[in-house]
């Protein structure tokens, strides 16, 4: 199964993107499901490139009509989230983050992987767990993807959170792709998202397309 979206639901479609590390396209996949979903968008926590936000890129890569929520906390320096609000003399508090109210589809984008620390005790999957939604992991090829998506699956797992989908983000090698898959949680479904060269509206319209032509 190469790629398998639900677009028939009872109520909204709400989803928690987060990935296996740092740099490997969680806005891009969190542009291309806005798009295709027709969601609103927020990122909770955006710490450094407050000039080009993730909430300004999906303004740009999916259109300016689209209802981007405005961050719970901005941070000038760009790392972890701890260490970003530590700098501005800030604790991030969990209590602090309510879903916004929607009745449209919804995407999270999280900061890095699961593991990503908000303060001294608390991670962004206690961010997921709090906000009781399914998670979309996000996976791109590099030596050592194998373990950490699996470490991945079994933490998600291990907190009884629902892997609605994983995004393979580009090319996978052969053998990398099957060990991957073949320890998925039955009920999650495969997303594959084409390498983009250059992140435009157009490509994130094109892509979704792309999916929309297997979807049918």
């Amino acid at each position: 199964m190469n790629l398998e979206i639900e677009t028939k639901n009872n109520g909204p479609k709400r989803l928690f993107v987060t990935g296996i590390g740092t740099e490997i396209g969680k806005t891009v996949c969190s542009a291309v499901l806005t798009k295709y979903f027709n969601a609103d968008y927020w990122k909770p926590v955006q710490s450094g490139d407050l000039y080009f936000s993730d909430s300004q890129k999906i303004k740009e890569w999916v259109g300016e009509h689209t209802v981007c929520h405005s961050e719970a906390y901005r941070f000038q320096l760009a790392a972890s989230p701890h260490q970003s609000a530590k700098e501005e003399g800030i604790t991030i508090d969990l209590n602090e983050f309510k879903l916004p109210h929607t009745p449209n589809n919804f995407i999270v984008e999280g900061a890095g992987g699961l593991m990503v620390p908000l303060n001294d005790n608390e991670f962004i999957i206690d961010l997921i767990e709090k906000l009781n939604i399914p998670a979309a992991l996000v996976v791109r090829n590099y030596l050592g993807c194998i373990n950490h998506t699996l470490l991945s699956i079994l933490t998600l797992a291990q907190r009884k959170i629902k892997l609605d989908y994983l995004i393979l983000n580009g090319d996978f090698p052969q053998d990398t792709n099957r060990i991957i898959c073949k320890n998925l949680p039955k009920e999650t479904k495969i997303i594959r998202i084409p390498n983009i060269e250059k992140i435009t509206k157009e490509s994130i319209k094109n892509t979704v397309q792309q999916l929309e032509k297997i979807d049918s």
